[in-house]
């Protein structure tokens, strides 16, 4: 049970990382070798996106490539060069939407947008094996042995990758190296042997130009023509999230900072614009010769070159041989390209949820997620019957979805900074990805309501988890200022314990502080010879869970004043009382009076607004942090 939940060994996916760590890491790596780790989702769209483009498009499927491949590089790249610099450390657009918004709403944001991005790694895992799956059932040397078996092979492959997370997810770069190299030098070989192919059969693209004006004589209609499927093939646009969730493995300059990595934005940089040029000469080329050389019954379900058309042609044009060699290549990058969607789940899971205090602690561990993870990519293959066509949609809507939020949020950055021209130019993006993911969304409605379920279930299991986690304390450290560690300095000089009056500032002046220490002292037996320091909260975002409180200091009236900040009244005065009890020798007492309020009231008050009925809880989550009822601070009530 200690190996399952072990939460200290290195996260497989968590490549994110905070501005205040260093920057002196040992597992960073050259641009063009992480290109590769993102390249294994990427690039190995190849093996089915030929086949889903013929099959939208017909004959137009070169064409609605070319319109992929232009919004590729003038919409999409652009826009995650500009992420790469506004995230460099892993965050992705999400944590670009969540700085624009504060409190609930930009939870409420985020954890919507969560649904999405469960629903783009978690089909990206199940159409990668099931892809996987009929590359190894349609070769000649395993078709007999495994015809009829896709569903069982598919959950097979989701098993094995399972167990590779469970054992241990090491050097994934190393091995994405070998795949990406592999996969496309091979790719590249059927490419050539297919134009060759069409310069033997000058008749071919005579043929192919006859086919589309046949159906389109102008050629703005088959433009028209072409933007309008373009939403079937917007699966080609998956990649560049990963691309910069992986930023913190680039390698920089020496001279990076934490705050200003800008060698590591550079090189980041190369590698969203590498990896989308190779990519878009292979959409292009692939489109062509599997449009020009395949007859479309093949794409159909049930035809060999359905989702493995360049595998197709690799066996019709270079031989069994050459043939199974490009199977094995295209089964081990899609099966890997599951393992990079499994790790970019393992990195952002973790990274929100317990943050907002909305997963259970266990969501902190990588095993016990890759239990569930797996669970749920199994019963999406079962749903979709392993079927690479029936879930392009819903891959689809997960793509469009992340990426229709990033341009949105580097729009929104840029119209506050005042850049009209960049903000009216994502602007332009944005809209072609709010278009493209509606029409996706009404043509295939699977991909929004498996994302509407993934939603569901994080605000429930967040909403069950925030009401559990409520008396943790999840204060990470208490940071105080000069004149708050003098005043508890010279407190803890005397022989008594320090005696905190708990205080919800008003007018803050002579006359408060009078009042109140008298009308305490009068209900809690506190005797004039007995000093006490005030202690306030001041609630800085109260849909943060884990943060650090810094306290201040002040003196009115002689009445000395200690004021923390943090998310939560009674979190933080439970961290600051637990804090003082381990710089002094005796457990702090602090006094409180009753609240006048209704306790459903107060629940209420406590879970959005972190107030409430603050004596109890301040006791229940000392109680549960400190196991040992002597080195206890004392809380005490009256009124």
């Amino acid at each position: 049970m200690r190996w399952f939940l072990d939460a200290e060994e290195p996260d497989p996916g968590g490549y994110y990382e905070r501005e205040s760590e260093a920057q002196e890491q040992d597992h960073v790596q050259p641009w063009w070798r992480v290109m590769c780790l993102t390249g294994v989702d990427y690039f190995s769209t190849l093996g089915y996106q030929p086949g889903i483009a013929a099959l939208a498009a017909g004959a137009l499927s070169p064409i609605a490539t070319l319109v992929l491949v232009l919004i590729t590089l003038f919409g999409a790249l652009p826009m995650y060069r500009r992420v790469a610099a506004e995230s460099p450390h892993g965050d992705g657009s999400l944590s670009m939407l969540e700085r624009l918004l504060s409190y609930w709403p930009s939870k409420i944001l985020v954890l919507c947008l969560l649904g999405f991005v469960a629903t783009g790694f978690v089909i990206t895992i199940t159409l990668s094996a099931a892809d996987a799956s009929a590359h190894l059932i349609e070769n000649p040397y395993l078709k007999s042995a495994l015809s009829g078996h896709q569903v069982g092979v598919t959950l097979t492959l989701l098993v094995l990758l399972a167990g590779i997370f469970l054992k241990g997810f090491k050097e994934a770069i190393g091995i994405a190296v070998v795949l990406v190299v592999a996969y496309l030098g091979l790719s590249a070989v059927v490419l050539v042997r297919g134009i060759v192919e069409i310069g033997n059969h000058p008749t071919a693209f005579g043929d192919w130009v006859d086919a589309m004006t046949a159906a389109h004589s102008a050629p703005f209609g088959i433009v028209g023509a072409a933007l309008l499927v373009f939403p079937a093939l917007a699966l080609g646009l998956s990649g560049f999230e990963t691309g910069v969730v992986v930023m913190p493995l680039v390698k920089g300059d020496p001279s990076d900072t934490a705050e200003a990595p800008l060698g590591r934005i550079r090189n980041a940089r190369k590698l969203l614009t590498t990896a989308a040029l190779i990519m878009s000469v292979l959409l292009i080329g692939s489109s062509l010769v599997t449009t020009l050389l395949i007859p479309h019954q093949q794409f159909e379900p049930g035809g060999q070159a359905n989702g493995r058309a360049l595998a197709y042609l690799a066996h019709e044009l270079l031989g069994e041989g050459f043939g199974t060699v490009y199977d094995a290549s295209t089964i081990g990058i899609l099966w890997f390209a599951g393992a990079s969607a499994m790790a970019g789940l393992l990195n952002i899971v973790p990274r929100y949820l317990p943050r907002y205090g909305m997963a259970p602690d266990w969501a902190r561990s990588t095993r016990p997620l890759v239990l569930v993870l797996s669970f749920i990519a199994a019963v999406v293959t079962l749903a979709f019957s392993a079927n690479v066509d029936e879930q392009a949609g819903a891959y689809a809507t997960g793509v469009l979805a992340l990426m229709t939020s990033a341009a949105i949020a580097v729009f929104l950055t840029e119209l506050r900074r005042g850049h009209r021209g960049a903000a009216g130019f994502f602007a332009v993006v944005s809209a072609i990805f709010v278009y493209t993911i509606t029409v996706t969304i009404v043509e295939r409605p699977e991909g929004l309501v498996i994302a509407l379920v993934f939603i569901a279930l994080i605000v429930v299991i967040s909403v069950w988890s925030r009401i559990v986690r409520s008396t943790e304390l999840r204060v990470q450290r208490v940071v105080y200022d000069d004149g708050a560690k003098a005043i508890l300095d010279d407190a803890a000089l005397g022989p008594q314990p320090l005696r905190f009056i708990a205080n919800k500032i008003n007018a803050g002046d002579r006359e408060e502080y009078r009042a109140k220490s008298l009308d305490v002292r009068m209900h809690n037996h506190l005797n004039a010879r007995q000093g006490a320091i005030f202690l306030e909260v001041e609630i800085s975002d109260a849909s943060d869970f884990a943060t650090t409180v810094h306290v201040t200091s002040a003196v009115v009236g002689g009445h000395y004043i200690l004021r923390a900040t943090g998310p939560s009244v009674p979190n933080v005065l439970a961290a600051v009382l637990l804090d003082v009890r381990d710089r002094v020798s005796k457990p702090p007492h602090i006094y409180f009076e009753w609240s006048e309020k209704a306790p459903g009231q107060n629940v209420l008050r406590f879970l959005l607004a972190g107030e409430g009925d603050i004596p109890p809880l301040t006791h229940e989550i000392i109680r549960r942090a400190e196991p040992d009822p002597a080195r206890r601070p004392q809380v005490h009530v009256g009124g």
